[in-house]
C-alpha cells in the first residue's frame, strides 16, 4: 500500500499543472494538444478526488487526536471521538477505492468488440451449443443495454452453428466480456440421444476489441480479395450474383468469409472489418510481451484451446474453473443471468494486479 501512496504526491502535481496548461490560450488553440491534455487529466480525475479526500480524512483523524489529548470538556470530546471513528471507518473505504483506481488499465476496456463462437468437439450437439451460448450472451447484452448483431455466421442442418461473429456495441463491452475467451464445455443429454446418456461437448468463444483507426493501419496491398455466389438461403439474387467476399491478410494467412448481406459492397464493408478486428488481435497478443503478459493473468491466458467453464445441465450447475466458482443455476445463466460470473472474474483479476503490485512484478497507473 505504501508503494501507491508513494506515487499519489506526484500524480496530484502533474494533476494541476494539466489543469493550469488546459487554461492556457496557447494549449486551447492547439486543438491536438488540449485533446491530448483532456484526456490524461480524465483518467487521473477519479483517482485524484479520492486521494485529496483521503488527505482530508487523515487531517480530520489528526485533529480528533489532538482534540482528545488536550480537552476537558465532555461534550468536545465526545464529538471529537464520534467524528473520529467515522473518519477512521471512510479512510480504510477510500483506501481501497485508490488501490482499485490505481490498478493498471486494459487500453480496450471501453471497445466495443467482435465474438466469433465456433462449435468444437461433439459434432451436431457442439454446434447446438454454440447456437446456445450465442443466445446466452444476447440475452446479457441486452440486459446490458448493448447492442448485439451477427454479422457473420455458418449454420449447421440440426439448428445450430458451426461458426458465427457478432458485433457487440455499448459501454465498456470488452472490460466485462474479455474473460470469455476459450473452450467452453457443456455436459448434458443431446436431443438425439435416444438412451439418454450424457454427452460432453466444447465451443469455443473468442473476444476481439472493435477495430479502430488509430489501432491499426493495413496495406491494402497485403489483402486479396475474391468474389463468388453467395449460397444457402437468399432466392434468385443470392444465386444470379457474385455478392460473397472472401478476404485474405497474406502476412497472417487470416481469412474472412462474408455472404450475410445482399449487396457485394456491404459485405466487403463487413468483411473489412472483421478482418482489420483478427490482425489487430493477432498483432495484439502475438508480437507484444507486454500485452501477452496481461493475457496470462490468473483468470486465464485468452486461449481458446484453454477450458474455462463447464455447464452441467443435469445439476444445473455452472463452474468457472479459473476461480474455482461454481452457480447451481445454469438454468439463470443460459438466460443471460452472467453478472456473479463476470463480477468475480472481475475481482480476481483486480486482485491478482494487486498481488503483483505489491511484489514490485506490475507497474501502478
Amino acid at each position: 500500500m505504501d508503494k501507491i501512496f508513494e506515487q499519489l504526491e506526484t500524480l496530484l502535481e502533474r494533476y494541476q499543472e494539466l489543469q493550469e496548461l488546459m487554461s492556457d490560450p496557447e494549449v486551447i488553440n492547439d486543438t491536438k494538444r488540449y485533446m491530448a491534455y483532456s484526456k490524461e487529466e480524465a483518467d487521473m480525475r477519479d483517482v485524484v478526488a479520492a486521494f485529496k479526500h483521503y488527505k482530508e480524512l487523515k487531517q480530520s483523524i489528526s485533529d480528533s487526536d489532538e482534540i482528545l489529548r488536550e480537552t476537558d470538556d465532555p461534550e468536545m470530546e465526545a464529538m471529537a471521538k464520534d467524528e473520529l471513528e467515522s473518519s477512521k471507518k471512510e479512510i480504510d473505504e477510500v483506501e481501497h477505492q485508490i488501490t482499485l483506481l490505481m490498478l493498471p488499465k486494459d487500453p480496450n476496456d471501453d471497445k466495443n468488440i467482435i465474438m466469433e463462437i465456433r462449435g468444437a468437439a461433439g459434432g451436431d450437439e457442439a454446434s447446438l451449443f454454440a447456437a446456445d451460448l450465442l443466445t446466452m450472451y444476447s440475452k446479457y447484452a441486452e440486459k446490458q443495454g448493448w447492442s448485439f448483431d451477427i454479422i457473420d455466421e455458418t449454420d449447421t442442418e440440426v439448428g445450430g452453428y458451426k461458426d458465427v461473429a457478432v458485433m457487440i456495441t455499448g459501454t465498456k463491452v470488452y472490460s466485462k466480456l474479455k474473460f470469455e475467451n476459450g473452450a467452453h464445455r457443456v455436459q448434458r443429454v443431446p436431443s438425439t440421444e435416444s438412451q439418454g446418456r450424457v454427452h460432453t461437448s466444447t465451443a469455443t468463444v473468442a473476444v476481439m476489441p472493435e477495430y479502430d483507426e488509430v489501432d491499426i493501419d493495413i496495406d491494402p496491398k497485403d489483402i486479396r480479395t475474391d468474389v463468388y455466389r453467395s449460397s444457402g438461403a437468399g432466392g434468385q439474387h443470392i444465386n444470379k450474383t457474385s455478392s460473397a467476399v472472401r478476404m485474405t491478410h497474406l502476412p497472417t494467412g487470416i481469412v474472412v468469409a462474408m455472404q450475410d448481406q445482399r449487396s457485394q459492397q456491404q459485405n466487403r464493408q463487413k468483411a473489412m472489418q472483421i478482418l482489420k478486428s483478427r490482425v489487430y488481435d493477432y498483432y495484439e497478443s502475438q508480437n507484444q510481451n507486454e500485452y501477452d503478459e496481461q493475457r496470462k493473468s490468473a483468470v486465464g491466458t485468452g486461449d481458446r484451446s484453454e477450458r474455462i467453464r463447464t455447464y452441467n445441465y443435469p445439476q444445473n450447475r455452472v463452474t468457472d474453473h479459473r476461480i474455482g466458482l461454481s452457480l447451481n443455476k445454469l438454468d439463470r445463466v443460459m438466460n443471460g443471468d452472467l453478472e456473479e460470473i463476470i463480477d468475480a472474474l472481475i475481482v480476481h483479476d483486480q486482485a491478482q494486479k494487486l498481488e503483483q503490485i505489491q511484489s514490485g512484478e506490475a507497474k501502478l497507473f
